[in-house]
Parts: C-alpha cells; sequence; structure tokens
C-alpha cells in the first residue's frame, strides 16, 4: 500500500416550453452552442406580440434551486422544449449541442467525455483512470469506469452542463465539468400523459423506430406515480463486407490452411442498436416540509456489429470475421428525501447502480498484424510442445483473436447535505459524501483449438485472461459560504476535504508455457487459491490518499439584469493501480481554474449574452497508452495549460422567432516535455532528448472551436401553430493523440460542420414532426484507433492492401429523415 497527501495550488423547469407551439427553425451559419434559455413558453395575443421576452430558466446547479442568469458559472442547459425540438434522444444527440463538451467514442454506452479541453485522448477502456467529467441522474452519480450511461432522453425536465472544476460540490469525477440529467418527478396536482411514435430512416442503412410514453397518476392531493416507458431500434448503415486475410505463418507448407473469409458473417446494416427501458417513480409529501421520492430506472441496450469504419475498405464498410455484439444492462435505484429544519432545507440522496456488459469483439487485427511482423501464428496451434517451444508438424491453427467480455459494475452512493435560506446575507451549503465503486472485470482473449498447454487454465481456447477486481471509494466533507458584503457585491468560498482508496487485484496473462514471467499463470505462487475462476491472484494493490480542495467566487451584480464574477476553483482526480499490476501506480492530477464570466440580458429580456474567459494550469495528467500485449497503460504526462472562452447567446427576435446560439474557443497544449516514462516513484520525466511530445503540443481531442446556431419560427395554420426549424453544428479539427509518432500513423480528425432541419404542426393535444438530422450527409470524424499498438497495426508498407496501416474511423450517423407523431393529455 501508498499513502500520500497532497494539496495543490417535482417541478418542472418553469423555463419549459410545453406550451409553445411546435415552432420552427431557420438555416443557419456555423456558430456555436451552449442553449442557454428557453423560449416563451405561449405565443402572445394579436395585441401583445411585440412583447416577446426570454423566460426564467431556473437550474440546481450549486444545489438550490437558482435562477440561471443569477448562477456565477458557466451552464448551459437544454430544457424540455428544447431537447423535444432538437429531437435528442440519446448522448450523441445532447452532447452536440454543449460547445464545452468534447468526447471519443467507440459506440452506444462506451464513451469518453472531456470538457474544457481537459482531454489526453490515448486509450480509455473498462480500466482505465477514472473519469474527469461527472455525469449525475438527478441526485446521483452514474458514470462508471467504462463511461457514462447511454441514457434514453424522454421526459427530461432539463440537461445542465458546468464547466470548469466543480470539485467542491460534486468531487472527483467533477475535475473539469458536470453534466447533470433532471427527469421530470411525479406531480400530485393532476394527470397527465403522453406518447410518441417516430419511424426514421438512415441513409445507406435501414429503418429505425422509436415508441415512448409517460404517465403521471396522482394518488391523492399529496402523492403521485410516473411511470415512463420506452423503446428505441437504431438501424444499421455500416456494411461488413465480404473479405479474406492470409496469415503469413500459417500457409499450407506449414501445414495450414493459410487463409480464412468471413463469408458467414458478411451483411450490410449490421450495426444496429436495440434500446428498452423503463423509469418508475414515487414522491409522497409527508406533511408540508417534507417528501421522500423513490425512483427506480432501468435500461438494456443491445447492439451488433462495430461503429467504427475502415477506410481500406469503403466509405462505411470494415470486413470482420468473428461476433462482434454488446449487451448493456443496467438498473438504478434512487431515494431523495428533502425537507426542512427550521428554516433549513436538508436532502438525502441516496443509488445503488449496478450494469453489466457483456461484448464480444473481433480482435483479428491483432493476430494478423503480430503474425505478419513477428511470425505471431507460428505459435498457435492445437499441440504445442512447451520444452521445444515448438508446434507439432501439422498442428498449426488459424492464430485470430475475439474477445469476451463480461465486466460487472456496482455502485454505491449517499449524500446528506443542509442549505440555508437563500434570501439570508451570509448563506451556506455543507454536507457530506461516501461513494464505493466496484469492477469485476472479465476479458477472454480467444484462439479457436488453442492447444490446452498453450490455454489458461480451467479456460479453453483462451490464450489471454484478465480477471481483475477493482474497487474505487470516496468519502468526503465539503461546504460553500456566501456572504452579501453589499446587496450587489457577493463572495463565496467553498472546500472540498477528501479521502480516496484505490484498490486493483486479481489475474492477468498467459498459461505457463515453461517461461519464467511476472504475471500470468507462471506468476501464480505454488499452492496458490483459485481468484474467481482465474489460476490465481498474483497481484493485490492498493493506493489511499487524502487532501482538499478549494473555490472562491466574487460576484458583481451591476443592475438586475447583468452581472460579472470571478473564480478561482480547483478538481482533482485520484491515482491508481494500473491494470497491468506489475507497473507502478499513477498519481493523482490536479486541474487549478482561474476565470472571468458575465452574465447579462438587454433589450428589456428579449436578448441574454453568457459569457466567460479562463486559464486552466492541468498538473501530472493522466495519459493512457496501449502499451505491451495490448494492455491500457496510464502514466502522468507532466504539465498543460489551456486558454479558453465561451459564449452563449438567446434572442426573441419577435414573439415567434427565436434564435439561440453558443461557441468556444480554446488553445490547449504541454508546458512541459512528454518523454514518455515516469521514475521509479511515478513522477514524469520532463528532460530527455527525444519527448514524445515536446512542449507546446496541442493536446488531443478537443478542437479550437466548437459551436452551434439555432432558429425557430412559428406561425399560425389553420386553427394550430405550424413550426420550421434548423440547426447548424461546427467542430474543429482535432489531433489524434498527444504523441507525434502516434499522431502521425493515426492521422488528425478533420473539422466538419452538420446541419438539422425540420418542421411540423401541432393542433390541441397533438403534434406532428418530419426532421433531416445531418442534411447534407457529413461524415464528421468522432474518434480513430487501432486494436493494437500504433506502431504495428498501424505500420505503413508492410501489407500492399493496407499501405498507412489498419487504421479505424467513428463517424457521425449519415442522413436520417424521420416522422414523429406525439400527444400529450
Amino acid at each position: 500500500m501508498s499513502t500520500r497527501s497532497r494539496r495543490k495550488p417535482g417541478r418542472r423547469d418553469p423555463s419549459t416550453l410545453a406550451r409553445f407551439p411546435l415552432t420552427a427553425a431557420i438555416y443557419l451559419a456555423f456558430g456555436a452552442t451552449a442553449l442557454a434559455q428557453d423560449a416563451p413558453a405561449t405565443p402572445p395575443a394579436e395585441g401583445e406580440r411585440s412583447a416577446a421576452t426570454l423566460d426564467t430558466v431556473t437550474v440546481t446547479a450549486q444545489k438550490r434551486v437558482e435562477n440561471l442568469q443569477e448562477v456565477p458559472i458557466s451552464i448551459q442547459v437544454l430544457g424540455t422544449e428544447q431537447l423535444k425540438n432538437l429531437n435528442v434522444t440519446d448522448f450523441d444527440d445532447y452532447v452536440k449541442y454543449l460547445p464545452s463538451v468534447s468526447y471519443q467514442s467507440a459506440g452506444p454506452g462506451f464513451a469518453q467525455i472531456y470538457m474544457r479541453g481537459v482531454a489526453s485522448g490515448g486509450d480509455g477502456n473498462h480500466s482505465g483512470s477514472l473519469p474527469s467529467v461527472g455525469v449525475y441522474l438527478d441526485e446521483q452519480p452514474v458514470t462508471t469506469i467504462q463511461g457514462p450511461l447511454d441514457i434514453h432522453i424522454y421526459d427530461i425536465d432539463r440537461v445542465e452542463s458546468l464547466a470548469g472544476p466543480q470539485g467542491t460540490l460534486y468531487g472527483a469525477s467533477s475535475q473539469a465539468g458536470t453534466l447533470r440529467i433532471i427527469t421530470n418527478k411525479p406531480d400530485p396536482t393532476g394527470f397527465a400523459a403522453g406518447y410518441g411514435l417516430e419511424l426514421n430512416s438512415v441513409s445507406h442503412g435501414g429503418i429505425g423506430h422509436v415508441a415512448e410514453g409517460f404517465l403521471n397518476l396522482p394518488m391523492s392531493d399529496r402523492a403521485a406515480i410516473r411511470l415512463v416507458a420506452w423503446n428505441k431500434h437504431d438501424a444499421g448503415y455500416i456494411d461488413n463486407v465480404y473479405g479474406t486475410r492470409t496469415f503469413p505463418s500459417w500457409d499450407a507448407d506449414s501445414g495450414g490452411n493459410g487463409t480464412i473469409d468471413n463469408a458467414g458473417r458478411a451483411r450490410k446494416d449490421y450495426n444496429e442498436v436495440d434500446t428498452t427501458g423503463a423509469r418508475l417513480a414515487l414522491k409522497v409529501d409527508l406533511d408540508d416540509n417534507w417528501s421522500i421520492t423513490p425512483t427506480i430506472m432501468g435500461q438494456q441496450q443491445k447492439s451488433e456489429g462495430g461503429f467504427a469504419v475502415d477506410p481500406q475498405v469503403g466509405e462505411l464498410a470494415l470486413t470482420h470475421f468473428y461476433p462482434e455484439t454488446s449487451d448493456d444492462r443496467w438498473w438504478q435505484a434512487a431515494l431523495t428525501v428533502e425537507g426542512r429544519i427550521g428554516n433549513f432545507d436538508l436532502t438525502y440522496a441516496f443509488a445503488r447502480l449496478d450494469r453489466d456488459v457483456d461484448v464480444e469483439q473481433d480482435y483479428n487485427d491483432y493476430a494478423f498484424w503480430y503474425d505478419t511482423l513477428a511470425a505471431y501464428g507460428a505459435y498457435t496451434c492445437s499441440d504445442f510442445d512447451p520444452d521445444t517451444f515448438t508446434c507439432a508438424p501439422g498442428s498449426l491453427v488459424n492464430p485470430s483473436q475475439y474477445i469476451q467480455g463480461v465486466d460487472g459494475y456496482k455502485k454505491t452512493s449517499h449524500e446528506l447535505r443542509i442549505a440555508s435560506p437563500t434570501e439570508n446575507r451570509f448563506r451556506f451549503v455543507a454536507g457530506v459524501f461516501m461513494q464505493d465503486q466496484e469492477h469485476d472485470i472479465q476479458q477472454r482473449y480467444k484462439i479457436d483449438g488453442l492447444s490446452p498447454v498453450q490455454s489458461v487454465t480451467g479456460w479453453p481456447d483462451t490464450i489471454w485472461l484478465t480477471k481483475q477486481l477493482r474497487q474505487d471509494k470516496d468519502k468526503a466533507v465539503f461546504g460553500e459560504l456566501s456572504f452579501d458584503i453589499t446587496e450587489d457585491l457577493t463572495a463565496t468560498a467553498g472546500a472540498r476535504w477528501f479521502e480516496v482508496d484505490n484498490s486493483l487485484k486479481g489475474f492477468f496473462g498467459f498459461a505457463d508455457w515453461g517461461w519464467v514471467s511476472s504475471y500470468g499463470e507462471a506468476a501464480c505462487p505454488d499452492g496458490a487459491p483459485t481468484f474467481n475462476g482465474a489460476p490465481c491472484s498474483f497481484f493485490d494493490k492498493r493506493v489511499k490518499e487524502n487532501g482538499h480542495i478549494g473555490r472562491f467566487n466574487l460576484t458583481w451584480r451591476i443592475d438586475p439584469s447583468k452581472m460579472i464574477y470571478g473564480t478561482w476553483s480547483e478538481g482533482f482526480r485520484p491515482g491508481g493501480i494500473n491494470r497491468r499490476g506489475t507497473l507502478p501506480p499513477y498519481l493523482s492530477d490536479y486541474l487549478t481554474n482561474y476565470e472571468f464570466g458575465w452574465k447579462t440580458t438587454w433589450l428589456d429580456n428579449r436578448l441574454s449574452f453568457n459569457g466567460s474567459v479562463f486559464r486552466q494550469d492541468w498538473e501530472d495528467f493522466q495519459f493512457s497508452i496501449l502499451g505491451a500485449n495490448g494492455l491500457t497503460e496510464i502514466k502522468n504526462a507532466n504539465q498543460a495549460r489551456i486558454n479558453g472562452a465561451e459564449f452563449s447567446l438567446a434572442f426573441a427576435a419577435t414573439y415567434n422567432l427565436q434564435l439561440t446560439a453558443g461557441a468556444a474557443f480554446y488553445d490547449a497544449e504541454l508546458t512541459e516535455n512528454y518523454c514518455g516514462f515516469t521514475d521509479d516513484d511515478g513522477n514524469p520525466v520532463t528532460e530527455c532528448a527525444d519527448p514524445e511530445a515536446p512542449t507546446g503540443t496541442q493536446l488531443p481531442v478537443t478542437p479550437k472551436m466548437k459551436g452551434n446556431l439555432t432558429a425557430r419560427y412559428t406561425f399560425d395554420v389553420a386553427g394550430g401553430e405550424a413550426f420550421l426549424q434548423g440547426a447548424v453544428v461546427h467542430v474543429g479539427d482535432r489531433k489524434s493523440d498527444l504523441r507525434l509518432a502516434e499522431r502521425e500513423i493515426l492521422g488528425d480528425l478533420d473539422a466538419y460542420t452538420t446541419v438539422d432541419v425540420s418542421a411540423g404542426y401541432r393542433r390541441n393535444d397533438w403534434k406532428v414532426d418530419v426532421y433531416v438530422n445531418n442534411l447534407f450527409d457529413e461524415r464528421g470524424e468522432l474518434n480513430r484507433f487501432t486494436q493494437c499498438a500504433e506502431s504495428v497495426c498501424g505500420a505503413a508498407g508492410v501489407v500492399p492492401e493496407y499501405p498507412n496501416g489498419q487504421v479505424y474511423t467513428v463517424v457521425t450517423q449519415p442522413r436520417t429523415i424521420g416522422v414523429r407523431f406525439s400527444q400529450e393529455f
């Protein structure tokens, strides 16, 4: 064990447009994103149409109910009607409208989220660093080590995006920012119900559909239940094209067949996704001061195929040989108790999350490229002699690998906090937090027909087995104090005292082929017991840390409609144990933020313009790479600095024309060399003759500019309301990797601009919408990767059919045309 102590410098949002007509958008130029304000809730009467104004947006970002324009944080909000108007149904849909957010994705449920340029890129897999961005469902954190839950967005009150360190109130998983998904709560005041039916078609692909509905049922004047359910089919658009592959070491001369094909797996549109889920919530007002809200929510997301393309095969195509599936199942039980003790608000939030992810993955590239470069296939056979380290004549088998993974995640969290009255000159929020995460890891790398000698004991055909248990525990005490120095000047100070305890134990590696090794069965002590079915547990490591971070803010209300603020804040992410347990632990990293921002409204509350400029210093940041045997290795990569600016605008041009826009600009680069190795204590080395990334290297993943612009226009037709809408999203070019050599292999991610348009009509309680997403069928590049180390799978000039190596690209969904009918009672 190593120990370190460090201190581093229910009610619906009133802004929802539930009664605002299906509205409409205009075409736009590119711009930016943070849709900070919803438009007017209802169209004014004929004589009042010149009085268009922006509605108040209510948020709970600081763990108390506040007006968005009075919260001194860079925050973007997508309200209920905006989520509907923008046809948001999942993570990919809403993230593109948040300018401060960037991400890498390998498919549904496998996203790595970054905010404000705090991104190192690299390989983020099931045993990587803890996330630097926290995702919350209501009061409960729902980010696992694999990534956040891909929650279907329906009957959602709002999505809040809090940019910059939120560590004092939200903890270690909010080093760079926080995303909050706020559901609609049961409402005892009246019955409500609704449903939506959608049919869509993906260009170059198949047909999809969505069916969803909700029911709000009062049980008494103090209790209600809310039931929500959904079923969604996402059509495939990537083709698994027929092809063959020849292994140099497995040819006729050596007793093999040499060539395989994917005749049994080739098909069109093979990356389909089916999502089914439900949410049941109960709210009981025990009296005028106390209420309880238990909720249970669950979802199953099953996908076929992969979501990356191989440009050597085709624009939306690849050639894979083995099953590729994902079955992502999760449920969460939560309980929120809210009450008052005197004039103080007390809140207790509990949650239990269980997530199981079963995956199958083609890993054929790994075998092919290592066989091509190092004769890997000459050692995979049905009859292997460990004494001579050779295969018997005629016993070679197809060396192709495929992965079967079974990952189980459990997360339990408790938070208890108290808040003083918001109208007091001196006010505070304070609380305690506990969280326990567990990750049961099982990864089998299989070769069909592999000899028993080469197979891990008890795991037939398994050339490599990872069987580990990871635990991440957090405890914290936190608080923020605010004092009104004058009526217009407020100072806020916050701190969080934390203790983290992270451990990893278990098995990884090969069978014992007769050599001395620090991992695999060769490392198992004599007589060691089995570990969860694996031959043994040959390592058990733990790292504990404690420390504190802080925040200070000074806010000046120039007048009731204009405010400026300055903030110093810190965020942190705990260190941990490498999956390759023989490597040293990686250290915690810290982020320090210096920010100046403003919240303003103009033109009699018809125009809001918010923004911030900031500098962030990122110390000893954690960097993940694919190391030997394709295992993730996490090292600390010295220092980086991010300078940036964020802007959002909402404009009620007339009673029926609404414009929203937002943009983010970042300059993120190293301020010290990344040499690629650490000293014996895990500290990054900065002085080296040939750094893998020198000072001044741009950080990967995050573009220098991201933004959007949306316009919506409504008008009266035949006793109802019609709308036109357009939305443009622009993402600048990005670097694929921090390291220059790997960046050269993978190439840059090009800038792209997508345009979404829609139109519709509402009358009485029903409405119909028609939309076209990605109107010009843009191939926006979201991620690039190889199946093994870039220097191997990306090797140029080795294989004629892959002159530039075998690099995959995840792209945006092609043009999608849909029609939707919905009704609310």
